[in-house]
């Protein structure tokens, strides 16, 4: 008979139950519930979204009302409005009296021009202008001579007549007293018709000698202006012979050397007026039909802002620019303008920034600019939710440098991705991994 091993077996009682290893095992079950319960959204959102992205790489702006403010801002540069080049008036050799770069009064003495031809051409009219004149003062002389001889006619032929009418009337009274023959009375009728006709040409004659007289001496009073009007141009032309400048400022580019014989009309100096300096502005093509004339601007200079207003904009588009010029204004034209008026130490062509104000909209639906426009072609824009970013079509409007104007598709207080959304690749949801 074979023999099993059953008188070997023997029964070992149960150990007591371990009060700690049970709440150990309570504690890991809840704590697996909780991460389950965690666990299942987040892995239901990540099973939706069909891309997933870092968000290290992402830039998010939150939607905000506010006024939008489109604007143009580029890097002008400092232009005189008042810049006079100045040009010998005669041929002729200059002297300088300033050199470029120096500070100069209006009225300032600048260069002198001796010209010797110019002088001596003044000195010869106006010995000319001294003969015609002396000439006008001796027809005036004949003209008084000549009423006095024709007056002294009409007095004469007056007198005249006043003794024939007498001898009439003498006769008529001793015809009628028999003393005098009808023969006497009508000879003194004859000879008052005589002195009639004799007074009657002394008036005429006295009136076409003061006529005549007045028309020479008028003659020689017009060829004394005359020549009166050619000493004053050349000696006008001998005054600008001295180079005075016409503003206050400074020189500029000197084109000629001390004690150059230059032609007439060559140019000498330019001269700036830093009181009067402007922004010259390469505003881009785009941006032109927007620009209109006394548009406030806001100019960037030694940390503060200054006012300034639309002055010109060019006709013509060279390079895919236009140029605009923008003039300091006299009052706080700008809203946030720290400065009115132009500054001190302005120099030409120093660089400045400088910003054009095209529109105001107040109380609008905006976002912050980024590459999300132009990746998105402004129609989709990826809204943040929790940690997922969730595709919405939208509708933009106005937009200015830094901002855009949303017109649908947003609400205040979204968060939304502004930032290149290429690598979304048109997903409807992508997971944002912190």
């Amino acid at each position: 008979m074979i023999r099993d091993t059953s008188a070997q077996d023997r029964v070992i009682a149960p150990a007591p139950a371990n009060p700690r290893r049970k709440q150990l095992l309570i504690g890991g079950g809840i704590a697996a519930v909780l991460l389950l319960a965690l666990t299942v959204p987040t892995l239901g959102r990540w099973l939706g979204s069909g891309q997933s992205v870092s968000g290290e790489r992402l830039r998010v702006a939150e939607v905000r009302r506010g006024t939008l403010v489109r604007d143009v801002a580029v890097q002008g540069r400092m232009v005189a409005a008042v810049s006079p080049t100045l040009y010998a008036p005669a041929a002729g050799t200059v002297t300088l009296r300033v050199q470029a770069g120096d500070v100069i009064k209006q009225g300032q003495t600048l260069a002198e021009i001796d010209s010797p031809e110019l002088r001596s051409r003044l000195v010869q009219e106006q010995s000319t202008l001294a003969s015609l004149e002396a000439e006008a003062r001796r027809a005036a002389l004949d003209a008084q001579l000549a009423r006095s001889t024709a007056r002294k006619l009409l007095d004469q032929a007056e007198i005249d007549r006043t003794a024939a009418m007498r001898d009439l009337e003498r006769g008529q009274r001793g015809f009628e007293g028999g003393a005098v023959s009808q023969v006497e009375v009508a000879r003194a009728q004859d000879a008052v018709k005589k002195a009639d006709i004799g007074l009657t040409h002394a008036k005429h004659d006295y009136s076409l000698q003061d006529q005549g007289v007045g028309l020479d001496t008028r003659n020689k009073h017009l060829l004394a202006q005359r020549q009166q009007a050619i000493v004053t141009e050349l000696q006008r032309q001998v005054d600008q012979l001295n180079i005075r400048s016409p503003v206050e400022g400074v020189v500029g580019t000197v084109a000629i050397t001390d004690r150059t014989v230059v032609p007439a009309n060559q140019p000498l100096l330019v001269v700036v007026d830093l009181r009067e300096l402007e922004v010259e502005l390469p505003v881009p093509e785009s941006f032109a039909d927007d620009l209109r004339l006394g548009m406030a601007a806001e100019i960037s200079y030694g940390g503060h802002k200054y006012a300034g207003k639309l002055r010109s904009v060019s006709p013509e588009v060279v390079n895919g620019q236009v140029m605009a010029r923008v003039r300091f204004a006299d009052d706080k034209a700008v809203q946030g303008a720290e400065g009115v008026g132009r500054p001190s130490g302005l120099r030409q062509n120093q660089r400045v920034s400088t910003r054009v104000l095209i529109e105001e909209k107040p109380n609008v639906l905006m976002v912050q600019r980024g590459p999300f426009l132009d990746t998105g072609g402004g129609r989709i824009a990826y809204v943040m939710d929790g940690d997922t970013a969730v595709k919405r079509p939208i509708t933009v409007g106005a937009s200015s440098l830094s901002d855009v104007e949303i017109l649908t598709g947003l609400e205040p207080g979204e968060r939304v991705v502004i930032s290149d959304i290429t690598p979304f690749n048109g997903a409807d949801q992508v997971l944002v991994n912190n």
